[in-house]
């Protein structure tokens, strides 16, 4: 990197920086409400600046490598991460950021393979990282919503399910209920997002694109694509996530794991 190249990218951080202005005014507000959160709101901005300046610094290598060994190293980075968060929500599921990476990293990699085979994105790092960054955020999100969910329902409602299974139904049948509901309340966010995107707010790969002087027709035409693969990737990683923790809430004898219900 030039000394030419250093000087332009501390331009472009003028405006980052400037931005700046609205959260000391957060802040002012939250020290005059005395929400005590001052501290907090200071240390997220200064985390995210640093982590989104360290990744432009990353991506801008693998970008001028060109090599799919860094695009994998990167995608499973970014699963391992967004497993262990998830397994952080779902802290009473018996390694739940095992299950969690897991379905993430199928569901995500399904749904990447499908767009790739079908010439939807060239398989080159430029696309694939921010596409799988985009899914893996998503999935993140609606599998560990999905694992904590059917966990709690299933405890809510323990005699149901172990009436249920004294009465010959397999884990799957006596808990169907309860997985259905877990999917629908972690996925009804992504599907709400989907009827209402363009009415509402302008999404963030759409808002980019036309802000970087791409014409709305392609604008739009990207976004349907994100919006597409965001419900198909979550929905496939919330699923495969329930079948992943059924193991560990029921005994090889068909019975609850009293230890994974026992605990709050």
């Amino acid at each position: 990197m030039d000394q030419k190249w250093w000087i332009n990218f501390l331009k472009g951080m003028l405006k980052p920086v400037a931005a700046l202005t609205v959260v000391f005014l957060a802040v002012a507000l939250s020290r005059f409400k005395k929400l005590e959160i001052e501290g907090e709101m200071i240390y997220s901005i200064f985390r995210a600046f640093l982590q989104l300046s360290i990744i432009g610094f990353v991506l801008q290598f693998i970008f001028n490598q060109g090599n799919i060994s860094w695009i994998i190293l990167a995608y499973l980075f970014m699963v391992s991460v967004a497993g262990y968060t998830a397994g952080q929500r779902a802290k009473h599921v018996p390694r739940g950021m095992y299950v969690a990476g897991a379905s993430i990293l199928v569901g995500t990699a399904v749904t990447m393979l499908l767009l790739v085979v079908l010439n939807v994105f060239p398989f080159t790092p430029r696309y694939i990282i921010p596409v799988a960054g985009m899914m893996v955020g998503n999935a993140m999100t609606t599998t560990g919503v999905t694992m904590k969910r059917l966990r709690d329902d299933i405890k809510l409602q323990i005699n149901l399910v172990e009436t249920a299974l004294a009465l010959g139904a397999t884990p799957s049948q006596a808990t169907v209920q309860q997985v259905k509901r877990a999917l629908v309340i972690a996925l009804s966010p992504v599907m709400d997002n989907a009827k209402t995107v363009g009415l509402i707010s302008l999404p963030g790969a759409m808002t980019g694109m036309i802000m970087g002087g791409a014409s709305p027709l392609e604008a739009i035409q990207l976004q349907i694509i994100v919006m597409n693969m965001l419900l198909g990737a979550s929905t496939l990683s919330c699923i495969i996530s329930t079948y992943l923790s059924w193991p560990y809430f029921f005994t090889k004898t068909y019975q609850l794991e009293s230890k994974v219900f026992s605990s709050d």
